[in-house]
């Protein structure tokens, strides 16, 4: 008789495993009539490099201390520059038609541009708030009064992933 629960045959071991991975809540909210998207990242560890060690606040009035330490301004200063220079070199995406053409001459306009990056407050759980970064991202190329295009909103979600990364967000 065969198994109940039969081993799938991509797994060809014996034994094979799951890995949990703790999850960060970034909000990316694609605006339905204008090519743009907002960019919600709470910061969910204390980053001591930073000086950023307590995060969770009881009221919003006591994260505006934190988004006006110079902790929080140089992590802003940080997220900016990665940024930009993942605007100008976005990450590699395997299915984008862009890697289908090089373009080494650079001439090509950037297809999507930083509109804002500042602090932001965040709702933690428990009634509780946390500093974290706002960006709006927006094409300015798109035809005003539609939303992004699928290919734009992945970009934008491969770009935020690389700066929770960069500046070990997560």
């Amino acid at each position: 008789m065969g198994e109940k629960y039969p081993r799938p045959r991509h797994y060809p071991n014996e034994s094979y495993w799951c890995k949990t991975i703790k999850t960060m809540s970034i909000r990316i909210s694609p605006d339905a009539n204008r090519p743009s998207a907002t960019i919600e990242i709470p910061l969910e560890n204390a980053l001591p490099d930073y000086d950023l060690h307590q995060l969770e606040q009881p009221t919003p009035r006591d994260v505006d201390a934190v988004l006006v330490s110079q902790g929080f301004r140089d992590l802003v200063d940080d997220a900016r520059g990665i940024l930009m220079d993942l605007l100008a070199h976005p990450p590699f995406q395997a299915d984008s038609p862009e890697n289908a053409n090089l373009d080494f001459t650079h001439s090509a306009p950037l297809p999507l541009e930083l509109t804002q990056l500042t602090g932001a407050i965040c709702p933690g759980d428990d009634e509780s708030y946390r500093p974290g970064l706002w960006i709006v991202l927006q094409d300015p190329h798109a035809k005003p009064g539609t939303p992004l295009p699928p290919m734009a909103q992945e970009r934008i979600t491969a770009i935020v992933h690389e700066i929770v990364k960069s500046l070990q967000l997560a």
